[in-house]
């Protein structure tokens, strides 16, 4: 009974252990952060097939603001909308911390 315990323990630990590698490994680009991000916050279909492009009007804009930040702003081309508002999801701003990039939503302004 012990025995049996203890391999559940690990299997548990081990999966516990693979799923943080998936997210980590997940964030080491600035494309896949930002596929993460589309994933964890709800659109799993759209994080999976939408095309990635460079913002060129936000980088172009808030380019000063950006350099601060140490990010970058990326639209999408198949576009989730949010079921709240009805609004439409389309910019978003990546953010390099240490080797890692953390991605969020940007809006229109």
């Amino acid at each position: 009974m012990k025995k049996l315990l203890k391999i559940k323990k690990l299997k548990l630990i081990f999966i516990v252990i693979i799923i943080i590698g998936a997210f980590n490994a997940s964030c080491i680009t600035p494309k896949g952060a930002l596929r993460t991000y589309l994933f964890i916050s709800g659109h799993p279909f759209i994080a999976c097939i939408t095309p990635i492009n460079d913002d060129v009007l936000h980088n172009k804009i808030d380019s000063k603001y950006l350099q601060t930040e140490n990010a970058h702003c990326y639209e999408l081309v198949i576009v989730p909308r949010e079921k709240a508002t009805g609004g439409y999801l389309q910019n978003y701003i990546v953010r390099k911390k240490g080797i890692f990039y953390f991605a969020k939503y940007y809006g229109e302004a």
